[in-house]
C-alpha cells in the first residue's frame, strides 16, 4: 500500500468537506479519523479493533506459525507491516528470519523492530521475491498477497506455506451502499489451484465468517481510509458520505455497526 495513496485519498475527503456544510456536524464528527489515517504507521490496530460477536475462528494462526518456526532453520514473514506480530512469533527463534514489506513507511518500522531479534527486514513486493530458489524452510504470510508460484520458488523441498487472508465475504453489509465495492472472488479457490498447479500438497484449506460490532462509524471510516482498495475513491467527508450515513442507520444496533468477517487459511507443503 502506497503512502502517498493514504495521503491523497485524505486529502481529497478533507478538501471536499468544504462543500457539504448541510452536513458539518457528520463531518465534524468523521474528520478526525480520516485526520488519523494520515499519521498511520506500522500495521497495529488493536486500539480500533471490533466486538467477535459469537463464535471465532476454529483456528489459531499464531498458534500454528509457532509450531511450525519450532521445526523450520529458515522463515520469511511476507508483508509484515511494522513487524509487530513477527516480532512476537520470533521471541525465542534461533533460525534465520526475514521479513519482506512493501511500504516505505512501514520498512524502516518493521526494521527498527525486528532488529532486536536479529530479523533483518527487506522492502521488496511479495509478488516478486528478491530471494534466492529454495531460501527458506518456511514462508508465513498474514494478510498479504502472494504469489503461488514464488512461494513455491523460495521454499526448500518439503518447506511450509501457512498463511491467513480476507475471505470473500468480508464487510458484505456495505456493499448495497457502495456498489464500487471491490470483489476479489473466490481467492481462496484460487491461491488453492494456484499452489496446487506449482505441485504443492495443500493441507488445510479453510474459511469462516463471523459477526463483528464496530464502536461507531468513525472507526469503521478509519479502517476503509487505510484500506483504500476496499471502495476506491473512497471520500468519506464528501460524495460518500450520504451512504455512510444512509448505511449507519441501516446497520447500527445496540452493540455497534454490525458487519460479517471473513477469513481463511492455507497450510502447504512444497513436497517436490
Amino acid at each position: 500500500m502506497s503512502k502517498n495513496f493514504i495521503v491523497a485519498i485524505a486529502n481529497s475527503t478533507l478538501n471536499a468537506a468544504e462543500g457539504h456544510s448541510s452536513n458539518s456536524a457528520d463531518v465534524n464528527r468523521l474528520r478526525p479519523y480520516v485526520e488519523r489515517a494520515l499519521t498511520l504507521t506500522g500495521w497495529d490496530l488493536d486500539r480500533i479493533a471490533p466486538t467477535r460477536i459469537g463464535p471465532g475462528l476454529p483456528w489459531n494462526y499464531e498458534r500454528r506459525a509457532r509450531e511450525l518456526l519450532a521445526q523450520a532453520q529458515s522463515v520469511l514473514d511476507l508483508g509484515t507491516g511494522g513487524g509487530e506480530l513477527f516480532a512476537e512469533l520470533c521471541a525465542g527463534y534461533h533460525g534465520r528470519a526475514i521479513a519482506s514489506e512493501p511500504w516505505a513507511v512501514n520498512a524502516p518500522i518493521a526494521k527498527r523492530r525486528l532488529s532486536r531479534r536479529e530479523v533483518d527486514v527487506v522492502r521488496a513486493h511479495s509478488l516478486r521475491l528478491p530471494f534466492h530458489s529454495g531460501a527458506f524452510d518456511l514462508v508465513l504470510d498474514r494478510h498479504e498477497e502472494l504469489d503461488p508460484n514464488e512461494v513455491h520458488r523460495v521454499l526448500r523441498r518439503g518447506g511450509s506455506l501457512l498463511t491467513q487472508q480476507i475471505g470473500e465475504n468480508e464487510w458484505n453489509e456495505l456493499r448495497p451502499f457502495f456498489p464500487r465495492m471491490q470483489d476479489f472472488g473466490p481467492l481462496l479457490d484460487r491461491y488453492v489451484s494456484g499452489l496446487q498447479q506449482t505441485r504443492m500438497t495443500v493441507a488445510v484449506a479453510k474459511a469462516r465468517d463471523f459477526r463483528s460490532a464496530y464502536r461507531g462509524l468513525g472507526e469503521l471510516v478509519y479502517l476503509l481510509c487505510i484500506s483504500p482498495w476496499t471502495i476506491p475513491d473512497f471520500d468519506p467527508l464528501g460524495k460518500d458520505l450520504a451512504a455512510l450515513l444512509h448505511m449507519e442507520d441501516r446497520l447500527a444496533a445496540r452493540e455497534g455497526l454490525i458487519l460479517t468477517e471473513s477469513r481463511f487459511i492455507i497450510e502447504a507443503r512444497k513436497t517436490t
